[in-house]
């Protein structure tokens, strides 16, 4: 299952992010992840969360992303929740069809794995193509 929250910057998507991470750190009963780029949620989340800055692991593509993910999931099949903070600022791109790609590839990894993800993605979503609107 994978759940995209989408909109211009300053829109509250993090701070939604952050309560919904808190939330999973009390209610799942496997390992939750959380994907950032920069160290602003260091602070704002549960310790039991494990948090990795995207920029540590020189990730600059969606398919280096989809690597990453799936070596995490490799290392620990525990793993019941991933969050993903700004996926584009992540993948290094905008919100296109390679991102529905992505999206489509996470969704198929998801549901092989039982793993659930919420991303969030700064843009605007009346722009966001319908492959992406499909997981609002």
């Amino acid at each position: 299952m994978i759940r995209v929250i989408m909109g211009k910057k300053g829109s509250g998507k993090t701070k939604q992010m952050i309560e919904m991470i808190n939330a999973a750190a009390q209610t799942e009963h496997g390992n939750v992840i959380c994907i950032e780029k920069g160290n602003k949620l260091t602070l704002d989340i549960h310790y039991h969360i494990r948090l990795v800055e995207a920029s540590d692991y020189d990730i600059g593509s969606y398919t280096a992303l989809k690597g990453f993910i799936s070596g995490m999931y490799a290392s620990n099949y525990d793993i019941t929740h991933i969050f993903i903070d700004s996926l584009t600022k992540i993948a290094g791109g905008e919100c296109d069809n390679e991102t529905e790609n992505f999206l489509d590839w996470l969704n198929k990894f998801g549901e092989q794995h039982n793993i659930k993800f919420t991303i969030t993605i700064s843009d605007d979503a009346d722009l966001a193509p319908d492959g992406v609107k499909k997981y609002f």
